[in-house]
């Protein structure tokens, strides 16, 4: 049975649950306001790294070079390109903490994801993490939220679009339908 990425990676860095964000307001489901700094970013950083990680595992030499950087000590340039300093922005803004503390949190959850990803996929090739992360891909969009503008910033509109984080049998099979046409070359 697959994993779900998002759920794995909270739960390595000890994070409160992630909510889902509702595809029509692109905030979370629920109305509570986060019990913690440490939950808002969470709930904006696992998304955008782990989209970020995505958007790198779509071509070999991308996923080359996220594969083998094991002890980096910034993951976001290599993740975000020369947008990193703007997805670290756009985290601390979410989360309403300094861009140092974001900074950090996304650091050490892009190791987290990381470590989930050699774990869970065991040949770790590019085939092997392409689809392991397009597998991923619908779990993660139905945590993003919009505001941080992943899409944008990893110049993969796709990301904000809210159908992509619609639940149910017809978008279910919609997605399906997407998954096949995208696998078509």
């Amino acid at each position: 049975m697959a994993i779900n990425i998002v759920e794995e990676v909270q739960k390595k860095m000890g994070y409160e649950p992630l909510q889902k964000i509702d595809p029509n307001t692109q905030e979370p489901l629920t109305t509570e306001v986060f019990t913690s700094p440490a939950s808002a970013i969470a709930q904006a950083a696992i998304p955008a790294i782990l989209a970020a990680i995505y958007e790198k595992s779509k071509t070999v030499e991308d996923v080359d070079d996220i594969m083998r950087v094991r002890n980096s000590t910034d993951y976001l340039p290599t993740l975000y390109g020369d947008n990193a300093p703007r997805a670290v922005q756009s985290v601390a803004t979410y989360s309403k903490v300094s861009v140092s503390e974001a900074k950090q949190a996304m650091q050490q959850i892009a190791i987290a994801a990381l470590q989930v990803i050699h774990t869970e996929v065991k040949d770790t090739n590019h085939e092997a993490v392409t689809v392991f992360m397009k597998g991923q891909r619908d779990n993660i969009l139905h945590y993003l939220p919009a505001s941080l503008q992943m899409g944008k910033l990893l110049d993969d509109n796709t990301i904000d679009d809210r159908t992509n984080k619609m639940e149910g049998p017809v978008s279910g099979l919609m997605h399906t339908i997407e998954k096949i046409f995208s696998d078509v070359k």
